[in-house]
């Protein structure tokens, strides 16, 4: 079970925030890349693109490695599963309430088809 007030689960929620962050982690997704590669779709500048990186670094979503002057930077996935340990606990809770409100509404609509084949008095 996932606490709500893990810092591990903060972190990685907070990585996750930000669309730039998301959009290294999509593209990481597919493979490694270096830093200048996820920068460039993104249109920022090589220093902004570390500072994502590093946040990412931070929640343990990317590991980095230095080959010669080029950081290499893969996704490391394991902590996005306590996030979606976390979120899962929700949607159970949801569906629940979701199964409910159909069977109300079947009755509903069961007792409104009832009424409405009723002879008028």
């Amino acid at each position: 079970m996932v606490l709500d007030s893990s810092p591990r689960l903060d972190r990685v929620f907070h990585a996750l925030a930000h669309p730039a962050r998301r959009a290294i982690v999509r593209q990481l997704s597919l493979g490694e890349r270096s830093l200048s590669e996820l920068a460039s779709p993104l249109k920022m500048t090589f220093p902004a693109a570390t500072k994502h990186v590093r946040v990412l670094e931070a929640a343990k979503l990317v590991r980095r490695r230095v080959s010669g002057r080029e950081h290499r930077c893969s996704l490391y996935a394991a902590p996005l599963e306590d996030a979606m340990l976390w979120t899962e606990q929700f949607r159970k809770h949801w569906e629940a309430r979701f199964q409910v409100l159909d069977s109300l509404l079947d009755e509903m609509k069961a007792a409104e088809q009832s009424r409405s084949r009723r002879p008028p008095r």
